[in-house]
Parts: structure tokens; C-alpha cells; sequence
């Protein structure tokens, strides 16, 4: 057991301790009675600004013992010879878990793009150059070395199960199929206007049958599922707009295939682009998809990552969601939340821990290909060096690929190759 002394106990603290400790399967203890620390013979840490003779010691910054969201002067010093974050020139690495994993720059960012979404470059990790670490983790692997090197520390961590898990959103479920007479009247003056010939062709040979819909790569993904990899598919079901361009929810061939991939595998909601600033659209779609497929529905990842703090994760929270997957950057690979493990939601203007689960994700197609432009090849080199520091220091591999990026059309021939891949991937030394 080891017993840490704080001179206050608070919703922040213990949220930060359970990350390093609880998750690695370490007991502790929190005592605010300085005559039980000091008397006790298990392991200490104090991490107070009391000082006591010959107990091993960690200086607090105000973070953790605060309940407020503030500004801190941030810049970056070194624990246990790990870069870390400085707050008002406290190094402390307690409260730089939290102020990451809580995602606390995110609550009043000052730039957002034109989705209004957090950029990564505005990140507080992007400004240190530790985007591509699980540096939450990194932390928490050097506050329990520093307890073992100064014998205090004689317990054994548990190591995670690590697990590929891939994840699929279903925005548009078919390219030319299904989408009335209408939308599909507009899209050919479209191409007639632009004189896009090859469009023009695709469309005529799919809906006559002899060609195979370009988007309609679910045998793909049943391929995976039935190889045993943990897959979730979310799906798009909002109304149509113009961020919002899914077939209609009643179309009877796309509620079949929604139907079909439930009975192999976990359909999540695709919360729509709108729905993010109308909540009852969040309530329609979620009843849409659970009637469906005829299950409750409690896992989403939002349409365009669009996750804005807290009001995201508190309109999902209040429709019945328990587990979201939005955690993760459009414009770049690597952590968001410092880690790649499952973790609660830390709502910072309740100052409580949720139930919500958090499941972050470390790269999506489209950063890859579309954002950074990487080739195949370079996109590989990114994805195994991802893959070896989640290996490394714990979590999921978890990532997103969507049906209308693996059937090789347009920029995207030849990316089928990067998600074989990913779902093969090994460390180099196995």
C-alpha cells in the first residue's frame, strides 16, 4: 500500500492518482492526517507543501487542489529525467496529467478552425513537440519509477492488454445507390456541367448492375470482424445538410445492411454535423438507429470529430451515451488525451468524475492521406512507430477508416494496402 499525503483531498486528485496507480493495479491511500502519515510503516509519497523530515517528496502546483479552470503560466522542466509541464514554475507531474487528460486548454481555446473545432497545433503537446506520445502515460511510468528508485515502491504493475481495434464511420453508405430521384438528378447535372465523364460512367454501370457501388466495401470490413478484431462501426442516420450527406435513414437497403453489421458486430451512432449545436438531434438520431436495429444504443463518435468542451460529452451523457470515440485529432496523428487507454470523462465545471468512457484513437485515414499528405509509405512508417508506443506504454490501437476510403477510388487508390497494414501490425522484434 502506498499511502500519499495531501493537505486537501479533491475530485481532480483522486481522478489523477486512479490514471497512475489504480490503472496499473497499485493500491494507495490519500491522508490529509500528518500524525497517521508520518506514524504509518507503509510506502509514503508526500505531495503537499508541508515538509516532513526524510519522506520522500513531490511539490504540488494549485492545479489539482483548485476548482476553478485557470490560466497557468505553462512552460517545461524535468522529472525523473522526463520532460514535463511547469505550472507557474512548480514542475509537477501529477497536475500535467491532469491538465492533459482532463483536456482543460480546450474549455476556453482562443482558435478554433471553421468547423470550431480544437486544432492540434493549439495544443499544448504540439507546442512541446509530445503529440506523438503517450505522454500521459510517459509521466505516470516516471512517478512510479521515482517511488521504486527511492524505495518506495515494491509492488508490481499491471500491464494492459493490448488490442487493435478498428473502427469504421459509415458518413455516406452508398456512392450512387439509394439516394432518390432528386439528389440523384442534381448530381448528374453536376457532372454533365463539370464534364466529369468518369462519374458519368461509374454511375450508369452501378445502377445497372454491373458494377459493384464504389462505396460498398462491407465485405472488406465483415473480413475483419470475422477475423476477431474488437470493430465498431458508427453510423450516420441525420438529416440530410450540407456537412450531412447520408442516404435517408429510411432507405430500406441501407436500414438492411445497418441490420446486418449489427448481427456481426457493434453499430455506434454517427452524431451529425448539426446535432452538435441542436441537441434534439442528437435524441432523433440516436431513437433512429436503436429502432433499427432494435438495441439500445451507447457508444458515438461525432461527424467531423467535432467535440467541443463540455457540452459535447454533457448532451451525450444525458441521451444514455456511455462510451465515446471522438477523442483524437483530424489534422494530425498521435494523443489527444496523452494516452491511448480507456479513461472516465473528468467534467471540469462539475469538478467530478462521469461515467463516461473515453476511448481515444490515434489515426484516421483521412489525416493521413488528406491533411498531411503522406504517401503509403510514409503513412506506414507513422502508423508503426504509433503502434510502438502504444505497445510500449499501454491502451488500445484503436483508429478510424471509413467504406468510402478502402475501395481505391480517386486519391485513394492503393490505401486498401494501409489498412491491411495496420490490422497485421507487429513490433519488429516478434
Amino acid at each position: 500500500m502506498l499511502l500519499i499525503y495531501a493537505e486537501k483531498t479533491t475530485e481532480r486528485l483522486k481522478y489523477t492518482l486512479d490514471f497512475i496507480f489504480k490503472e496499473r493495479g497499485i493500491n494507495y491511500e490519500i491522508t490529509c492526517d500528518k500524525y497517521h502519515f508520518l506514524e504509518s510503516k507503509n510506502n509514503k509519497l508526500n505531495y503537499s507543501n508541508i515538509n516532513f523530515d526524510y519522506v520522500l517528496y513531490i511539490k504540488p502546483s494549485n492545479l489539482i487542489f483548485d476548482n476553478q479552470i485557470q490560466v497557468y503560466g505553462l512552460e517545461t522542466g524535468r522529472f525523473e529525467n522526463v520532460e514535463c509541464l511547469t505550472f507557474n514554475n512548480v514542475v509537477d507531474p501529477f497536475s500535467s496529467i491532469f491538465y492533459v487528460l482532463s483536456r482543460m486548454e480546450e474549455y476556453e481555446p482562443l482558435y478554433v478552425d471553421e468547423h470550431n473545432r480544437f486544432e492540434s497545433k493549439n495544443s499544448v503537446q504540439k507546442r512541446f513537440n509530445w503529440l506523438d506520445k503517450a505522454i500521459c502515460d510517459r509521466w505516470a511510468e516516471a512517478i512510479i519509477q521515482y517511488l521504486k528508485r527511492n524505495k518506495q515502491l515494491n509492488q508490481k504493475t499491471i500491464k494492459t492488454n493490448f488490442k487493435i481495434k478498428p473502427t469504421f464511420d459509415i458518413d455516406i453508405a452508398f456512392a450512387y445507390k439509394g439516394k432518390g430521384i432528386i439528389r440523384t438528378s442534381l448530381s448528374i447535372m453536376k457532372d454533365l456541367l463539370k464534364r466529369n465523364q468518369e462519374n458519368i460512367y461509374k454511375r450508369r454501370r452501378v445502377q445497372s448492375g454491373k458494377m459493384i457501388d464504389p462505396y460498398n466495401t462491407y465485405q472488406k470490413i465483415y473480413s475483419i470482424i470475422e477475423k476477431g478484431f474488437d470493430t465498431t462501426i458508427f453510423w450516420l442516420i441525420g438529416e440530410y445538410g450540407k456537412f450531412d450527406k447520408n442516404i435517408h435513414y429510411k432507405n430500406h437497403k441501407q436500414k438492411q445492411l445497418i441490420r446486418l453489421i449489427s448481427s456481426k458486430t457493434t453499430v455506434g451512432l454517427h452524431p451529425s454535423y448539426k446535432s452538435n449545436s441542436y441537441e434534439f438531434h442528437l435524441l432523433n438520431e440516436k431513437e433512429r438507429l436503436e429502432s433499427i436495429i432494435g438495441k439500445e444504443v451507447t457508444k458515438s463518435r461525432q461527424h467531423y470529430l467535432k467535440l467541443n468542451f463540455p457540452i459535447t460529452y454533457q448532451n451525450l451523457i444525458s441521451m444514455g451515451i456511455k462510451e465515446d470515440y471522438t477523442m483524437g485529432y483530424a489534422d494530425q496523428t498521435g494523443f489527444r488525451a496523452g494516452t491511448a487507454r480507456a479513461h472516465k470523462w473528468f467534467d471540469l465545471l462539475e469538478n467530478k468524475t462521469t461515467d463516461l468512457t473515453i476511448h481515444p484513437f490515434v489515426y484516421m485515414d483521412g489525416t493521413l492521406n488528406e491533411y498531411l499528405n503522406l504517401s503509403i509509405g510514409e503513412s506506414k512508417n507513422r502508423i508503426q512507430e504509433l503502434f510502438e508506443e502504444v505497445k510500449t506504454y499501454g491502451g488500445d490501437f484503436s483508429f478510424i477508416w471509413h467504406n468510402s476510403t478502402i475501395g481505391g477510388q480517386g486519391i485513394w487508390n492503393g490505401w486498401e494496402d494501409v489498412l491491411d497494414y495496420t490490422i497485421n501490425l507487429k513490433s519488429p522484434h516478434e
